[in-house]
Order: structure tokens, then C-alpha cells, then sequence
């Protein structure tokens, strides 16, 4: 499959994301299902089965492997119509030529295939020869999915535990493994090394003698080590991993996996200088699996991308991160809540983004997996939440279970979110007889946690009409900090426009640039880290504090000197750069100061 934009849209939320495929491959762009949710999956087939009028047949959980045939089913229906979609341009017709024009006029002004298309049509539109020729160069975009890893909760029947090729990852595995789909698995939220050794069963994630991966493998990382351990991991088990997806640690959207203060520009950077070195390696470990396990020896070499996202908001920074990093794709996530031709979200969770500053977008602890977690103040999902804790009933009923993995209390794991878990976890804390202060954080810190396992994914619902008596009403939603400086909703052309500095689809001037954002976002995250350590801190968290702060000492003087010996590039906003990157410098002294003057208790 060629790429013929150098965007993609990243998975966002549950349901967010979950049919963009059908609404912009036909026009050449990589978008990602999440495949958290089978529930979901199942009733949009439904739908979109009545809608184009298919056959449908549901699959209850009664079946034995409901949750993987749901995947299968639900994705087989998305690539079938995206390609009905996308052959019906192809075999244009008078009434589908302005479908065939949105389509180039939306590729980035320098694509050979655009500047041919233009030639083509300058003088006449004759329709027989423009659909020979469409067939032979335009390509569909690319329908990939994503799995969280660390979702993969343990499943029963009648008490029961299955086995583990049964749990939730592993099963939403399985069901892409058996889809017609042609492209690619995203792995986030880091390793796991049963699921990994289970992607090696399937015969789609191999390479064939030609080099060619059916299925291939995604690994979206914060760090080279990680993503070489991964890469190393995944290699011994005969499987290529095709991308290596970057992505800022903090300035992103949903979970935020913090690193230890490294900052994507310096990452970036040693992905560029060492990624010779990391497929090289990393071949010679596949080769030999390959060998011992009797597999096909790839003829051609296997093709490594290396693309990153998070907090991208200017046509400068898209292209900066191309010519400067070597970036393959530059994934746009956040903006594109924006775009109702891309992205499913009712109209009153769109308004409310709209009228979103800064101030509405932060970092909380919602998340049942205790991860940070980026939020909007104010979503009806917390409004939900809150209202029923102040009456006493803090928790959700958890109707759909999928983040329930902690067993604190329980042989049987359950959420952090749900009413049940919150109700024994308070009932500790009233026994510690702690003082009122102190309670009160404690018991905050408790009832804060959300149901985002629906909360994500009923927007969805809300917005094909679909019943939400079981889920409620309430929706979560987890832009990225980057929201803040886009106030109008756009059409995929003015969005694609805006990637490739076409247009200008920010109004404010005060955004600041994408590195010193992110850099703003890791000193207020490791200042909100020294407070929490400073009543008692051990010696493990005062080293990872200076460490921390180390790595961003590093970072600044990286910004400087790419900056200060920058030509031809960010010329409007340089000066302003290097005097946020000063301030950062004489912040991060002061923090530094206080990290070293913590006691260790």
C-alpha cells in the first residue's frame, strides 16, 4: 500500500476513530480503529448493516469466541465497504468527478501524481481516460487498528478462568489475525511478552519470501531503548515490527506514559542517527529466527518506518519534523475532534471542545489504569461521576469491564472505576484514621477515577442515535493540550489544507511551538512531583526526580542549539523560542535546587 499523504490520523479514545477509516480512505489516508471495545463494534455492524442494507447476524456472547469474531466481523464489514467506496472513485463517473478532484485536491502540493493528475485534466476532463489512468496510481488508505496492551483482562464463563488466548488483548489479537484486512497492528502502552509471543501463531505477521507482511507490526514507543527491546523481543519470534510511532510522552492526547524526562526532540534525534543501526540489528536477530523456525528467507529487504505525533499544530512543524528528522508520517490526532468528516462525536462533546482554552484541557488521575490521563474539565462523563458520589454512591456499575485488572480486594480482578472497588477501598481508608486534610485527598484521589471504557466510546452512540441505556449518557473525551489553539470545526479539506500550509486553520498568534509546549507540560509534571514527595520521599524517588530533571537539562540545551543555529525555519517565532527555552533553564535551577533539598525520610 503506498503512502501518498504524509499525515495519519492516530486511534483517539475508544469510539472516536472507530469508522474514520470509512470516511477517509477512499481519499488516500492511514487512520486506526481501537479494538478495546467489542460491544461497540458489534452494534455499529448493526447499523451500518442496515444502513447499506447487509445482512446481519449478531453474535451474541453465547459464542465461544464472541469477543475475536466480533473484531473480525466488524473490520471485514469497514475494509468491504471502504473499498466499495474506493472503487466507485476510481470508476468515476459524471456524477462522481468532483469526488476524483477532493481527492487530489487534497495530497500535498509537491505529489508527482497530483502534478500529473493536474496535466491530465488541464484542458478537458475526458472521463474514459482518467479512469484508466486512476486506476494504475490511486491508492487507498490504510485501515489499521490498535490494541492496548496492558488491556487484557482475564475472562470467565461460569466462574471458570479461560485460557489466556481468551483475554481481552489476545482475543482482539485474534480477531484482526483472521480479518481480510491488509495492514497494520498498533501496540501501545509497552510491552507484553505473551500477547507478542502470540502474534508469532499467526501466519498474516510473517514475512514471505518477496518480504511482504500481510499484517504488518506498529510499535508506538516514548524512547529508542524501548523501542529496540521491543523491536529485539518481537524479532526472535520471526516478526518484523514495520514502524516505530513516536510519541511525545506528555503532549499527546488520552494516556499519558511520561518519560524520564526526555523530550521528542532528542528522541527523534537519536532514532536518526541510530536507525541504520536498529534495522541492521535488528535483521540479522529476525534472519536467524526466520532460519530455526523453517520460515521463507525475504528476498527484498523489509522496509522500517519511523513517524511521530503529538502536539503537531502547524504546516512549519509538520514539515520541519520530515526535512529535519527523516519522519516517514507525522500523525495528527487532537485536531482532527474537530473534523466531523473524519471523527465520530456527538454535537454537544464537538461544542464543547470548540469553546475548550487551556485551562479546560489538563493532565488528571481519572484513568482506572493509573496512568495520567489527559481530560476536558467539565465532560458529562465526570459531571456523571461526581454527581453521584456527592449523593453517597461513588463508582460506576462497570456494565462493560474492560479495565478490570486489579485484585487489591478480589481473586477475581475487578476496576479501580467501579462502584464495587471504590466502596471496599474507602472503607479502608475510613479505618486508618487519618486526619481530616489527608482523608480528604485520599478520598478525592478515590472517587476521581472514571469510567472511560464507556465514557470514551459512547459518543459513538450518541452520535449515529443509538440507545444508551446501559452505558448512560455521559461521554469522556481525551484531546491533547493542543486542542486549546484550534476554535472552529473544519471540513477535511480545510484540515488537510491547514497540515500542508495551504490555509491557516488557527486564529490565535500565541500558540507556542510544539517542542517548547511539551517542555512546558514535563516541568509542571515534575513540579506536581516534587510536591507529592516532599511530606516523605525515599531514595529511589529522589533519584528518579534528579534524574528527571537531568534529562531535561539535556533537552533544553538541545532546543538551544537547534534553534540558535536554525536557518530558513521558524524565523516568526525564534526569538520568542529561545526566551521560553531561557525561562524553562532558570525554572528547571530552581526545581533542581529543591529536588536536592528533599529529606529523605
Amino acid at each position: 500500500m503506498t503512502n501518498i499523504h504524509s499525515f495519519h490520523i492516530p486511534v483517539m479514545g475508544i469510539g472516536f476513530t472507530i469508522d474514520t477509516p470509512l470516511k477517509v480512505s477512499q481519499y488516500g489516508i492511514d487512520s486506526v480503529i481501537s479494538l478495546v471495545d467489542d460491544i461497540l463494534l458489534e452494534r455499529l455492524r448493526k447499523m451500518y448493516c442496515g444502513k447499506y442494507k447487509i445482512p446481519y447476524s449478531e453474535i451474541t456472547e453465547k459464542c465461544k469466541d464472541f469477543r475475536a469474531q466480533r473484531i473480525t466481523s466488524y473490520l471485514n464489514l469497514i475494509n468491504n465497504l471502504a473499498e466499495k467506496k474506493f472503487e466507485e472513485l476510481k470508476n468515476v463517473t459524471v456524477e462522481k468527478r468532483s469526488e476524483v478532484k477532493k481527492y487530489f485536491s487534497m495530497l500535498p502540493d509537491g505529489s508527482a501524481i497530483k502534478q500529473e493528475f493536474k496535466y491530465l485534466t488541464e484542458k478537458y476532463f475526458n472521463i474514459s481516460e482518467i479512469k484508466n489512468w486512476l486506476k494504475d496510481y490511486l491508492s487507498m488508505g490504510s485501515i489499521d487498528v490498535n490494541i492496548m496492551t496492558k488491556l487484557d483482562k482475564e475472562n470467565y464463563v461460569k466462574g471458570e478462568k479461560l485460557p489466556v488466548e481468551y483475554n481481552d488483548a489476545h482475543a482482539a489479537l485474534r480477531g484482526y489475525a483472521k480479518s481480510n484486512l491488509n495492514s497494520s497492528l498498533v501496540l501501545s502502552a509497552g510491552m507484553n511478552p505473551r500477547l507478542y509471543s502470540y502474534l508469532a501463531e499467526f501466519e498474516d505477521f510473517h514475512p514471505d519470501k518477496n518480504g511482504k507482511i500481510k499484517k504488518k507490526i506498529v510499535l508506538k514507543v516514548s524512547d529508542y531503548r524501548s523501542a529496540f527491546i521491543q523491536g529485539k523481543f518481537l524479532a526472535r519470534k520471526g516478526i518484523w515490527v514495520s514502524e516505530y510511532r513516536i510519541e511525545s510522552g506528555l503532549n499527546c492526547g488520552g494516556h499519558a506514559f511520561a518519560t524520564d524526562g526526555y523530550l521528542l526532540g532528542p528522541i527523534l534525534a537519536e532514532f536518526k542517527e541510530k536507525r541504520d543501526e536498529l534495522v541492521n540489528s535488528l535483521r540479522e536477530i529476525l534472519m536467524k529466527a526466520l532460519e530455526s523456525q523453517n520460515r521463507s528467507i525475504p528476498k527484498a529487504a523489509l522496509a522500517v518506518r519511523i513517524t511521530a505525533q503529538g502536539g503537531v499544530g502547524t504546516a512549519e512543524e509538520h514539515q520541519f519534523l520530515i526535512d529535519h528528522y527523516q519522519v516517514d508520517s507525522v500523525g495528527w490526532g487532537t485536531p482532527f475532534l474537530l473534523v466531523p468528516e473524519a471523527t465520530t462525536l456527538d454535537d454537544s462533546t464537538l461544542n464543547k471542545l470548540l469553546k475548550a482554552k487551556e485551562n479546560d484541557l489538563y493532565l488528571s488521575h481519572i484513568s482506572p489504569l493509573g496512568v495520567p490521563f489527559h481530560n476536558l474539565r467539565g465532560n458529562t462523563k465526570d459531571l456523571d461521576k461526581m454527581s453521584l458520589a456527592d449523593q453517597g454512591r461513588p463508582g460506576s456499575s462497570c456494565p462493560k469491564k474492560f479495565v478490570s485488572i486489579n485484585k487489591e480486594f478480589t481473586e477475581r480482578p475487578i476496576c479501580t472505576a467501579s462502584r464495587q472497588y471504590q466502596y471496599l477501598k474507602l472503607k479502608e481508608l475510613d479505618n486508618k484514621k487519618l486526619s481530616p486534610e489527608e482523608y480528604q485527598i485520599r478520598h478525592a484521589r478515590i472517587v476521581e477515577k472514571s469510567c472511560i471504557c464507556v465514557g470514551l466510546g459512547t459518543s459513538a452512540l450518541l452520535a449515529n442515535n443509538l440507545d444508551t441505556k446501559t452505558e448512560g449518557s455521559g461521554v469522556s473525551v481525551c484531546p491533547g493540550p493542543n486542542l486549546a489553539y484550534f476554535s472552529k470545526s473544519m471540513s477535511l479539506k480545510e484540515m488537510t489544507d491547514h497540515i500542508y500550509g495551504r490555509s491557516n486553520g488557527i486564529s490565535r498568534d500565541d500558540r507556542p511551538n510544539m517542542f517548547i509546549k511539551e517542555l512546558i507540560i514535563y516541568m509542571e509534571y515534575l513540579k506536581d512531583k516534587i510536591e507529592e514527595t516532599k511530606v516523605s520521599v525515599t531514595d529511589k524517588q529522589k533519584m528518579y526526580l534528579s534524574t528527571f530533571a537531568k534529562n531535561l537539562k539535556e533537552g533544553i540545551a538541545y532546543y538551544h542549539s537547534l534553534f540558535d543555529e536554525m536557518r530558513d525555519r521558524f524565523e516568526e517565532t525564534k526569538s520568542r523560542i529561545l526566551s521560553e527555552l531561557d525561562a524553562s533553564n532558570k525554572m528547571l535551577d530552581f526545581l533542581m535546587t529543591e529536588v536536592e533539598d528533599l529529606s529523605i525520610k
